[in-house]
């Protein structure tokens, strides 16, 4: 999979579209997603809701994996740590593959803001686990 294809796989999810998320980086066991924070994204104390913290590492940590082990996987689970409150023009996560096996991929994630004036502040972090459920080279 290259980052033309992971950019197509996630235009594919109505959600990832809703939020307007983007893939900016793709390969060698390391994926990014940016989003831009708008008003609509955020809670009542005007940080970003949890709730787009978790996508955005949820997708990242699934998109390392591709990078490693290709198309045809999903997320079995994952835990988020949320570190800060997210404000800024740009949430940023950064996913890197632990280790890839057969059957499962575990990856971290790194969720951080980006101010206007371009200071980056870590937000959340979070590690998955990543359930290969078509094999590379396998169509169902």
């Amino acid at each position: 999979m290259d980052l033309e294809l992971a950019r197509k796989v996630l235009a594919e999810q109505p959600f990832s579209r809703l939020l307007g998320a983007r893939v900016t980086a793709f390969g060698d066991g390391e994926a990014t997603l940016e989003l831009d924070i708008r008003e609509e994204l955020l809670q009542q104390y005007g940080f970003v809701h949890g709730g787009v913290l978790s996508y955005a590492a949820d997708n990242t940590l699934t998109l390392a994996a591709g990078t490693v082990v290709g198309a045809g996987l999903i997320t079995s689970g994952f835990t988020i740590d949320y570190l800060r409150p997210a404000t800024g023009a740009v949430l940023r996560a950064y996913g890197q593959v632990v280790r890839a096996g057969r059957t499962r991929v575990v990856s971290r994630c790194e969720v951080t803001t980006i101010g206007a004036d371009g200071t980056q502040t870590l937000c959340a972090v979070a590690q998955g686990n990543i359930a290969v459920i078509e094999p590379a080279g396998e169509k169902s």
